[in-house]
């Protein structure tokens, strides 16, 4: 069992071109027939970052870290744009490409990588768009901004971990999709991207739940390589959690897939 479960791994990367393709071809064909196309993929995140930037810049005063409000508020808002978007893309991968998991030759252990790398690319330019953000305003990137690629990446092998146990469980319990949206509704108050966690000076226990919170660890490692200039190495602990309950995570959802494909065919 585990030596399957291991196999995992290997077998998305032998088939990294088919994913690459997939991924590129599923982000084209998630718009097609809408006048502006591949825009629509751009245009939430815009406006959601506008209203809360307008809304929050109103409700306090003054920087926050030395920038301007707006500048924070997106370092926190662009990772989170990407784990909601992947996450809920890669829960219904199977759903969506319920013809392909029909296939018997097809490996449909891919289709939740490619759900997720289709989500990646929406993000990679909003990582383009906050840079941008920030050399305009004056506050220009430095090296430790190059973390941003190791925090995605964290971020990106945490949302394929948790799609194959989302998409594998959503196929028989399909009201798992609207839990899913209820929980993310919650989760991005739960975690500090609107509000300032130094800023309520929360201590003790619940201090330690919010920390636990793997989108903690993502949402304050892009503020600290756009605003602190601090290396993910200060962190050594925090670091070492994120990724035991990472490989935990991904573990659990190779072996739910594993025991469930089987299954998969027939419930669609």
């Amino acid at each position: 069992m585990l030596s399957r479960i291991i196999s995992l791994p290997s077998e998305l990367y032998h088939n990294r071109k088919l994913i690459m393709q997939l991924a590129k071809n599923d982000f084209k064909t998630r718009f097609a027939g809408s006048y502006l196309g591949i825009i629509w993929a751009f245009v939430q995140p815009i406006v959601t970052v506008l209203v809360y930037s307008f809304v929050f810049s109103k409700l306090r005063s003054g920087p926050v870290r030395d920038v301007p409000f707006v500048l924070w508020l997106v370092a926190g808002l662009v990772p989170w744009f990407f784990f909601s978007e992947g996450l809920n893309n890669g829960t219904n991968a199977f759903i969506e490409y319920s013809y392909l998991v029909k296939k018997v030759v097809f490996k449909i252990s891919i289709l939740p990588v490619v759900k997720v790398i289709s989500a990646l690319f929406v993000h990679l330019f909003f990582i383009v768009v906050v840079l941008v953000m920030y050399t305009v305003s004056g506050h220009y990137p430095t090296l430790y901004a190059l973390q941003i690629i190791y925090y995605s990446f964290c971020m990106f092998v945490m949302v394929l971990a948790l799609s194959y146990v989302t998409s594998a469980i959503v196929i028989f319990f399909r009201d798992l999709t609207q839990i899913i949206n209820i929980i993310l509704q919650v989760g991005v108050w739960m975690t500090p991207i609107m509000w300032n966690f130094e800023d309520l000076k929360i201590t003790g226990i619940l201090a330690v739940v919010f920390k636990l919170n793997p989108m903690y660890y993502i949402v304050f490692g892009y503020r600290e390589s756009l605003i602190d200039k601090v290396g993910f190495w200060n962190h050594p602990w925090q670091t070492l959690y994120f990724w035991v309950f990472t490989a935990v995570l991904f573990f659990i959802g190779a072996k739910l897939f594993r025991k469930l494909k089987v299954h998969f065919a027939d419930v669609l």
